[in-house]
Order: structure tokens, then C-alpha cells, then sequence
């Protein structure tokens, strides 16, 4: 069992309640561990006394207060991060501890003069930690973010992940709403949807005496209502700080009597830690604590010097070398969770397709109920209306009536249940549309996994080059061994080199790494904000992108000027679902217009700017208006549109080394800081295939090493970005 390194939204929902006894401590100094992201705030506390408060996000992801023996040796020379805090809160007071919403975010609100400053830990993902003022923004971080969904940097409004459902509190019909709302099974439902994540999933699971693997379809009232209790008798416990604390050891011998040696040590590891008793560990030892609190700094102080023995044996003493092993752990666990999506991803698509021939198999049923649903909608009649006269033809027999499950006058929805499926229909469309809209959901959700095994050919990738490392690194090591070990060797130049920047452009052989994309098939680029932009060679791709691609929450761009790409922002990737708090900056807006009108017609003639607008997914329709008629790859726009007017046009073309070698071309400011080496062009006098060759030459005087060019970005492949009609180097 790989030990635990973080902190669960339970365990942090137990430590917000644990850690308000140090309210009112005041801070001494901060020091900052940057190899380990690592804050300590040395306080004192007038009923407690010293009080030595960590914060850690790096591979250990905790925080707790911590015995002051078990502190680390302060660093000779604060960095700067930590002279800011030390600046900023000597002196001031903890005002409050408190868990953002159900999520791994834990809030220290602290207080000096009437100035606030908060600490915000995120401990997921890669972990951080922000420091803000009294009105949000960041004053500074560990990390700067900057992602589709939110961006945390200093000088800008902290902004949280989209909140998280929080399952305490909520009563049973908010409870079962949730529930009823998954594709998935039980256990992964509480997991993933209410957030328990797997291991207190199946402790819910086990509490309620379900079946961890039951769909949720096939799932009963009285099963869902036994693990709502499960899941009140929980918060009831961690609302009262009702806790007994637990650390869960792995047992060098798990048959023994007595775990403890000769001087009262347990004999194993440590792997969990935990505010309560679980059931799911009943066969594992576990060592109580009077605080969580206490039991966190025991697991985390010790836990991680047992990894280090284990590492010292494993690497035959040398504490330098890199974890390759929890490296290659976590690349396998990524894996099984992109298989495990891909397998669910299948599961939904066929799912939607059984549903949408469903539809047509029963057809006559099914246009009884929409049609009756229109027709009572067309004499004004309420949705509750309808609602009894469905429940009162079910009372009587009628199949169609006996079909319906429910009705959302909201959404404009009726919810029917045909071969054993529920199945959400349009109310004011035909059978023809829904099942049309079904097929297409199903084809959505196949480009998800498309994207999902795109991402799992990437983590192979990575795991293949940490094997690689680990092989080459235990190679080294054993030459030095046999050279006497005088230290001499390449181990610590070799780090030095790795720290420092490659100058890729003087390396007289570069090693080719590539992967392919599904978006390499159309015109594509990626914003400076790391958005995906793409667009159609013609109209065919024109047709195809709004077809396939053209999902909820991207905008649509296209220059007002005819012949150019249907242009897409996307707001997510194929395998992830939109949030609606997805927020597109304006840079990677613009940056997508400037797309649209550099490779439209406006290029062409030898112009250097045109008008471009920007409108919704749901405004974007191959249905004509009345009497007129759509040409391939055009597009009926409907309501109001967003105008970039006299947006100039420009290109850069430039080729990458790090993480990929290829070669890429789109807007200047979206280009540009990704490449080693750029060159703009603008409309000029050579065609296409000459300006490509001029760039091809170029490039290849560039790099010392030519052959990589030729590799990587041939005139053919720079073509791919130039835009139609002439062009010229900016430079020449």
C-alpha cells in the first residue's frame, strides 16, 4: 500500500475545528524550505505557548502545528518569500482557520493593525500557496497559475477552483438529486461527484452496507437513503470535533501479537492517517492519538523517514538520489485512472446511442408523449398540469403515460423511462431531434476519449523517460562505484547542466520528440493563455470543426470578410467537461481574431487589417433563414456579435525543442514565448511554397544543427501555417 501524502477534504473538514484552538497566536518568524515548499510560522499562543504552525504543498501536501522538536534546521539565508511574510505578519494575530467549501483549500486569516492577510494552502494537484491582502488579491505565491478556469498571480484577485459540491449539510433530496445525476456506480459517484474521494467512498459504502459497485440506475431508495445516514453520521462527528484519531501502519510481520520490538516501537510503516476509526481498516493496526492534530505531525514527521530509510536501501545508501520509484508509482496510478476514464467514457457513449435507438424502437410511445406534452403546452396549460394528467393516464394503464418518469417545466424537459433507461427528452422537439441529439452527445463523448488516449499515450511517454533516467542514473552510479567513488564524476555537473537553460539553437544534436494531436488536421494554434484555437483549411474543415468540435461555452470567430477559417476558441479540452465558471481572458480573444482575419482573404489581398466578430456556440447554426441558402462551409449567425474592428493581421512562424519538437505558426504574442527561434511574416510578394522555402533556409542557418530542422520543420510542414496568397519576411 503506497503511504498517504495528502490530506483529504475529510481530514482538512476534522483539522479546520482542531486548529481553532490556536486562534489569537501570534506570529515570530516565517521560514520558507524551498526544497520541500515548505512554510513554518513560529508563533506563540498565550494559553498554548510556542506554537510551530507548517505549511506544506510539495510532495507531502499537510498542515498542522508540530511538536517543536520535530522542526527542521532553519535556513541559513531566508529567501525572499519568506522575508515578505516576515515583513508583512510579525505580529500578527491567527484570526481564523477555516476549509473552502468541501475542498482540499484550508484558509489562515491572520490580523496586525487592521491589516489582513490570508493564507490560502491548495493542497491538490501540484500544490501552493497565495498570499492576499484584506481585498483577495494576491500579494504573492509560491506558484504562479495561470489556466483555462483561474489564474493566481501577484497583483491580480485570487481566484478559487470552481467550488466543489459539499455533501455535509445537504438534505436527503439535494443528496439524491446528486446521486441520481452519475452515470457511474456508487462508490465512485460519492468519490468523484460528492467529493469523498475513494477511500472514505468505500467507507461510506461499507457504513451503509451497499454494495460498493452497484450502478446507480440499478441503485435503490433504500440504499441511497442508508448512505445518506452513512453520510450525516459522518458530518455530525466531524462537526463536533468527535474524533478518534488513527495512524494505520503496514506490519513488518502482520501475523505478530505484540507490532512493538523490545524498546515499545511498532514494528512497520506508517501509511494513513486519519480523524477517525475506518472499517475499510480493520485488518490494519492502527495507533490511537488524542488529537488529530498530533496524529498528522507523528504521520508526517516519521512516515517520511521511513521512506527515506527505504530509499537509502534501495539505492544503496545514497540519500541524493532522485525518488525514481514513487516517480514511476505515479505515472502507473495516472495510467489506471485514464483507463478507468476511457472505460467510462466508452460505457456514456454507448449508453447514449442505446438510448437514441431506443428512441426509434419505440417510437409510436414516444411521439404520443412529446406530441402530448406540445399540444397541452399549446393551450397554455401549467407543466404541473401536465404533469397529473401524465400520472393519472399511468393510474389507468395508458403505456405512454406509464413511460413518463417526470417533468422540468424549467428546461423545458420530460424524463421518460423506455428498456429499463431514463432518458431526458426535448419537450418541444420531435423523436427525430432528440435521438439526433443523443447520437451527437455520443459523439462527444467518444472525442472526449479520443482526447483521454491521447493524454494516456503522454503519461506512457513520461514513464518511459523516467525509466530511462532511473537506468541511466544507476549506470552512472555503478561507473562511480567502480572508479573508487572519488566524487569526481558527472553526478553533481550533470544536475548543474539540468538546472541550467539549454541553448537549443548551439546544441549540435537535438533529439526529435514527438507526439500527434487530433488538431493537427486543421489550422491550430495555442493562446498565450494556453486556450486551443482552431480553424478550417476550406469548407469542408469549416463544415467538420462546427460539426464536431464546436461545444458549449467556446466562442466563434470569423472575419468579416468572405473566404476565411471557422474560427473556435475552445473553452476546454475533448477530455474534460465545461464549467460554467470557465472565464476566457480577453488577450487569448483577441489573439484568436487576429487568427481569423490573418488566414481569411483579408491576407490574401494584401491587406494588413480587417474586422472580425465574435458570437456564442449557440449562435452558430447551418439553418438557414427563410428563403435564403447556406453554401458549404457557411453559417447562419443569429443575435448580437462582438466586434474586433481593424484587427491587424500577423503571423509568426517558429519551431519548439522543449517539451516537443515541431514546428508551430499562428499570432505573434501566442508564438513567440513558446519557441527558440521566430520569424513574422506579413502579406508580401511570394507565393506560398517560396516564402516557405525562404523560411526553411533561414531556420536551417539558425540551429547548428541542420538536420534537426529539416526533421522538424521542412518547407512543406512551415507552409501548413502561412497564410493564403503572398507573403514576405518581416525582417527582409
Amino acid at each position: 500500500m503506497d503511504r498517504k501524502r495528502e490530506l483529504t477534504s475529510v481530514d482538512l473538514a476534522a483539522l479546520a475545528g482542531e486548529l481553532s484552538v490556536y486562534e489569537g497566536a501570534g506570529v515570530g518568524k516565517v521560514y520558507l524550505y524551498p526544497d520541500r515548499d515548505l512554510l513554518r510560522f513560529r508563533m506563540r499562543h498565550y494559553d498554548l505557548g510556542r506554537t510551530e504552525l507548517l505549511v506544506e504543498v510539495g510532495e507531502d501536501k499537510r498542515v498542522n502545528v508540530t511538536d517543536p522538536d520535530h522542526v527542521p534546521e532553519a535556513p541559513e539565508r531566508p529567501p525572499n518569500f519568506a522575508m515578505m511574510l516576515r515583513n508583512r505578519m510579525q505580529g500578527a494575530e491567527l484570526l481564523d482557520v477555516s476549509q473552502y467549501e468541501f475542498d482540499r483549500i484550508l484558509e489562515l486569516t491572520f490580523e496586525r493593525d487592521d491589516e489582513t492577510t490570508t493564507i490560502v494552502a491548495e493542497l491538490f494537484g501540484d500544490g501552493n500557496v497565495a498570499i492576499l491582502d484584506g481585498t483577495g488579491e494576491v500579494i504573492d505565491c509560491l506558484e504562479t497559475v495561470r489556466l483555462k478556469s483561474r489564474t493566481v498571480a501577484p497583483g491580480a484577485q485570487y481566484e478559487f477552483p470552481s467550488a466543489r459540491f459539499n455533501p455535509l449539510g445537504v438534505d436527503y433530496e439535494a443528496f439524491e438529486a446528486r446521486m441520481r445525476d452519475s452515470d457511474s456506480d456508487l462508490v465512485r459517484t460519492l468519490a468523484t461527484q460528492l467529493n469523498f474521494g475513494g477511500l472514505y467512498g468505500e467507507e461510506l459504502c461499507t457504513l451503509a452496507g451497499v454494495d460498493y459497485n452497484v450502478p446507480i440506475e440499478e441503485s435503490t431508495d433504500d440504499q441511497l437513503r442508508a448512505l445518506y445516514d452513512a453520510v450525516r453520521r459522518l458530518d455530525e462527528r466531524l462537526a463536533d470535533s468527535d474524533l478518534d484519531p488513527r495512524v494505520y501502519y503496514e506490519l513488518d510481520d502482520p501475523d505478530a501479537e505484540d507490532p512493538t520490538d523490545d524498546d515499545g516501537a511498532i514494528e512497520g510503516q506508517r501509511v494513513d492517517v486519519t480523524p477517525i476509526p475506518l472499517a475499510e481498516y480493520d485488518d490494519r493496526y492502527g495507533e490511537p492519538f488524542d488529537s488529530f492534530n498530533e496524529a498528522l505531525d507523528d504521520y508526517f514527521t516519521f512516515a517520511s523517514d521511513e521512506d527515506d530509510d527505504g530509499g537509502s536501501d534501495a539505492a544503496g545508501g545514497d540519500r541524493g538520489r532522485p525518488d525514481f520509484e514513487s516517480e514511476i508509482a505515479k505515472h502507473e496510478r495516472i495510467i489506471e485512472q485514464q483507463r478507468g476514464a476511457i472505460e467510462d467514457f466508452e460505457a456514456q457513449a454507448e449508453r447514449e446511442r442505446a438510448n437514441a435507438e431506443a428512441l426509434y424502437a419505440n417510437y409510436d410511445l414516444v411521439d404520443d408523449i412529446l406530441s402530448t406534452v406540445q399540444g397541452a403546452r399549446a393551450e397554455d396549460r401549467s407543466w404541473d398540469d401536465i404533469e397529473e394528467r401524465f400520472e393519472e393516464g399511468a393510474e389507468q394503464g395508458i403505456p405512454a403515460a406509464e413511460a413518463v418518469v417526470s417533468l422540468d417545466g424549467s428546461e423545458g424537459t420530460v424524463t421518460i423511462e423506455i428498456d429499463g433507461e431514463r432518458v431526458t427528452l426535448t419537450a418541444s422537439e420531435g423523436v427525430e431531434k432528440n435521438a439526433d441529439r443523443l447520437y451527437r452527445e455520443a459523439k462527444r463523448i467518444e472525442g472526449k476519449k479520443e482526447g483521454a488516449e491521447e493524454a494516456i499515450e503522454r503519461t506512457r511517454k513520461e514513464l518511459e523517460e523516467v525509466e530511462e533516467r532511473m537506468a541511466e542514473w544507476e549506470a552512472a552510479d555503478a561507473g562511480e562505484a567502480g572508479a573508487g567513488g572519488d566524487g569526481s564524476g558527472g553526478g553533481d555537473g550533470e544536475s548543474d547542466e539540468e538546472d541550467e537553460a539549454v541553448d537549443w539553437l548551439a546544441e549540435p544534436s537535438i533529439p526529435v520528440r514527438q507526439s500527434e494531436h487530433w488538431f493537427e488536421d486543421y489550422r491550430w494554434f495555442h493562446t498565450s493563455d494556453g486556450f486551443l484555437v482552431i480553424g478550417g483549411r476550406d469548407a469542408d474543415d469549416n463544415e467538420d470543426l462546427v460539426k464536431k468540435y464546436l461545444d458549449r461555452g467556446d466562442r466563434f470567430f470569423h472575419a468579416q470578410a468572405h473566404g476565411g477559417p471557422a474560427t473556435i476558441l475552445k473553452a476546454t479540452g475533448p477530455s474534460e467537461s465545461y464549467d460554467d465558471d470557465v472565464e476566457i481572458p480577453e488577450s487569448s480573444k483577441r489573439e484568436a481574431a487576429q487568427f481569423a482575419v490573418s488566414y481569411s482573404s483579408v491576407w490574401k489581398d494584401g491587406k494588413f487589417a480587417g474586422d472580425v466578430y465574435e458570437v456564442g456556440s449557440d449562435q452558430v447554426s447551418k439553418t438557414p433563414e427563410s428563403g435564403e441558402f447556406l453554401e458549404k462551409g457557411g453559417f447562419a449567425i443569429r443575435g448580437d456579435r462582438t466586434y474586433y474592428e481593424s484587427t491587424e493581421v500577423g503571423v509568426a512562424v517558429g519551431i519548439t525543442c522543449e517539451p516537443e519538437t515541431r514546428v508551430i505558426g499562428g499570432p505573434p504574442a501566442a508564438i513567440e514565448p513558446k519557441t527558440e527561434t521566430t520569424i513574422t511574416v506579413e502579406p508580401g510578394q511570394f507565393a506560398q511554397n517560396d516564402i516557405a522555402m525562404r523560411l526553411y533556409r533561414e531556420f536551417k542557418g539558425r540551429f547548428a544543427d541542420d538536420s534537426f530542422v529539416r526533421k522538424v520543420a521542412s518547407a512543406d510542414r512551415i507552409q501548413e501555417f502561412l497564410p493564403p496568397g503572398g507573403s514576405r519576411m518581416v525582417d527582409d
